[in-house]
């Protein structure tokens, strides 16, 4: 059973704030082929100045706008429908929509804080214009699949509401996993230790964890995107999931040939305009290296990398012919290449530093192309490094290290990350195969540290012939990755909905 239709939602659909964006944007082509405009993505209406990627059409789904709704075109590769909505009358009847997910499904709002309101009724206005839509296309058969707790309201307004669309729920990261990591809790050595409900409790995530429960309990389909994740999702929220769908990636994002070698050499000079800005003496033969992604502290590694970076410095120092005092060492090694390390992470407020040979920049900056330091997207300043270093503590897939192999960089990842775990799958664990995944776990972070400043070491005395072959084996192991070969697991997903969804009818 495949729909005729499928409807998709997400706080990121023409919104870019972290990965789910890049799983959607890049599905879209591979979705797009399969059933051509019968895609139609649902997200929230921010206006122009944030919903950069969208346009809008006065022409599809015509004879159809609810107010408050507007209809173009997502301008990724694909072009799927979008319909963005605001849901700024619902902030009135707030108390009557959670009173009344309390009543129906046992939603605990009372106890929420920060982005859940928001999120919430933004989840809900999505289910109310969904609803119109399907009756509007004389109710075909159509899923709508659901992502993250922020759309866990769609679920439940549809189920109650319109049960004949066969739903889907997929967890990128349970929202109580992550708190237990980012509080720095052992989430692995006592992982069968961990109760959601109760920590959910402890760390006051009980409105958030509460929705998210109950759309992998009530939704047609539950799935996630790793076997990590998997094992999270049984323990914390007590809900084995359908199937796992892992993430893809598309090649027409990456340039090709000659626009290839021209955007690799803009984004170097960018880069390398910026360090000098900075102070720093940057040439075109130094290695650059980057990291990238929200700004959580221990979870994305962002300790470990800052950490590995000055222990890179401290080696070089002592290879450059000090001691630790000051005097000369007996191997002095002359001629050691400079490293300048990029740490792209918006909000992180903190000084550039220098140890040795390695500099590290800070780019405190969301990077959609207007941002005022670099004025480049993300993709067009990752096709200009050398080396990326994602070693992350928690990691559901982890889409950086894929985009990053996809643009010809080889990158250093964890096992404790879900796309470490699939490479290590296919026999790829050293950076002469493109990635280098670094064992994790709850107390080797030393360990860790040690291991990417020797992967580093080791990547600067490769020959350029040997480093050319990691760059190509770091694509050929993404096009492994490409949504043509994750997709089929899509369609297993829609016909698991759809049978439910027909049972229940």
């Amino acid at each position: 059973m495949q729909p005729k239709y499928i409807f998709e939602t997400s706080w990121e659909v023409c919104n870019r704030v972290g990965g789910i964006y890049a799983v959607l944007s890049t599905r879209a082509a591979s979705m797009q082929k399969e059933h051509k405009d019968k895609v139609i993505f649902f997200g929230p209406d921010f206006g122009a100045h944030s919903n950069l990627t969208f346009k809008e059409s006065k022409t599809l789904l015509k004879g159809w706008r609810p107010k408050g709704v507007r209809v173009g075109r997502w301008q990724v590769p694909g072009k799927p429908i979008a319909v963005l909505l605001k849901w700024d009358e619902l902030w009135a009847e707030k108390d009557q929509i959670f009173g009344h997910m309390w009543e129906k499904f046992g939603i605990q709002s009372h106890a929420a804080y920060g982005d859940y309101d928001e999120s919430c009724l933004f989840a809900y206005a999505v289910g109310q214009v969904a609803e119109s839509l399907y009756r509007h296309l004389d109710m075909p058969t159509t899923v709508m699949h659901c992502n993250e707790w922020q759309t866990a309201f769609t679920i439940l307004y549809l189920r109650e509401h319109c049960p004949a669309i066969g739903t889907l729920f997929t967890t990128h990261a349970t929202s109580i996993g992550r708190s237990i990591a980012g509080n720095y809790k052992p989430l692995y050595d006592c992982f069968d230790a961990f109760h959601g409900d109760q920590m959910a409790q402890e760390l006051n995530m009980v409105s958030k964890h509460s929705a998210e429960k109950k759309a992998a309990h009530l939704c047609d389909c539950f799935t996630t995107v790793s076997d990590l994740t998997a094992r999270e999702c049984k323990q914390l929220l007590d809900k084995p999931v359908d199937i796992v769908t892992p993430n893809g990636f598309e090649q027409g994002f990456v340039p090709q040939g000659k626009e290839f070698d021209a955007a690799r050499k803009r984004a170097r000079n960018t880069l390398i305009s910026l360090a000098r800005e900075r102070g720093i003496d940057a040439q075109g033969t130094d290695m650059l290296i980057g990291t990238a992604g929200r700004y959580e502290w221990k979870n994305k590694g962002i300790d470990v990398f800052l950490e590995a970076m000055t222990r890179l410095g401290e080696s070089f120092q002592q290879r450059n012919g000090l001691t630790a005092k000051g005097g000369p060492t007996s191997d002095s090694v002359s001629g050691l290449k400079k490293v300048v390390a990029f740490v792209m992470i918006p909000y992180l407020d903190r000084e550039d530093f220098t140890v040795g040979n390695v500099h590290v920049v800070f780019v405190p900056t969301y990077l959609n192309g207007n941002d005022g330091v670099l004025n480049l997207p993300y993709y067009d300043l990752l096709i200009g490094l050398d080396l990326t270093i994602f070693p992350s503590y928690y990691e559901p897939w982890g889409y950086t290290p894929l985009e990053s192999m996809a643009f010809h960089v080889p990158t250093i990842t964890t096992s404790l990350s879900g796309y470490g775990v699939w490479c290590e799958d296919q026999g790829c664990t050293t950076i002469d195969k493109g990635v280098a995944v670094i064992y994790r776990n709850d107390s080797n972070t030393d360990d860790v540290i040690n291991h990417i400043v020797n992967t580093i070491q080791y990547y600067l005395s490769l020959t350029p012939r040997k480093v050319t072959a990691a760059r190509k084996a770091a694509v050929e192991l993404a096009l492994q990755a490409e949504w043509q070969h994750f997709f089929p697991y899509y369609r297993e997903a829609y016909t698991i909905a759809l049978k439910k969804a027909a049972a229940r009818q």
